[in-house]
């Protein structure tokens, strides 16, 4: 009698928020609004690790995530300035990397923004150096639009609503048209924001189904 076998449980890798942030982890991101829980509940298998905490720069992030890349494709959920690491991922390893999922994309090249991130980081004890290397990049901070435009993995965006200076509204319709194949998710606001809560359940449905497809 042949035996049944159950079949492999789909991976996600979610890649946090935050940008030189020490109380920004995955737990606060992902854990406590229970997305990642809830993404297992859905029967996925949810990875979910935690960023450097004060990268010099975005290739320094690469490399630290690089070993969490399972040997199988995975298909990569990405929020905030998470969505800068998870392209630099892809473009690095695009036969690792099934589907990207880049939720609430954090605005770049906003001077207004910039201003306070440089502020905060300077504060912190960054470089100019490191800060430039931080913030530079086209859509998305650390990429230019020609390498996203690289992309060939299925792509779905989720952008943050109600927008906000760091998560607005333009950096989405610029993800979409670079990316013309992309679809977008329904919008919500991003966690650990306490506004994101009546949301959860309708975040981790669009998730499912579009990491299933």
């Amino acid at each position: 009698m042949t035996p049944h076998h159950k079949p492999e449980r789909t991976t996600v890798l979610l890649i946090h928020g935050g940008l030189w942030e020490d109380s920004m982890d995955a737990d606060r991101f992902w854990a406590a609004p229970g997305i990642s829980g809830g993404l297992e509940r859905k029967g996925l298998t949810v990875l979910a690790p935690n960023r450097l905490r004060r990268p010099s720069s975005w290739d320094a992030e690469v490399e630290h995530l690089a070993p969490d890349l399972p040997g199988p494709p995975v298909s990569v959920v990405a929020g905030s300035n998470g969505c800068s690491v998870a392209v630099r991922l892809a473009l690095a390893f695009p036969d690792r990397i099934e589907r990207l999922l880049l939720a609430w994309p954090a605005t770049a090249g906003d001077p207004a923004v910039d201003s306070r991130t440089h502020i905060r980081l300077t504060g912190l004890g960054a470089s100019d150096q490191i800060i430039r290397a931080l913030l530079a990049g086209h859509t998305l901070r650390g990429v230019t639009d020609t390498e996203l435009a690289t992309l060939k993995m299925p792509i779905s965006v989720i952008p943050s609503v109600p927008e906000n200076p760091f998560h607005q509204r333009q950096t989405v319709d610029a993800l979409r048209r670079l990316l013309p194949d992309s679809d977008e998710l329904p919008g919500c606001p991003e966690p650990p924001h306490p506004d994101f809560r009546p949301h959860g359940d309708q975040l981790l449905d669009s998730v499912a189904k579009a990491i299933s497809r």
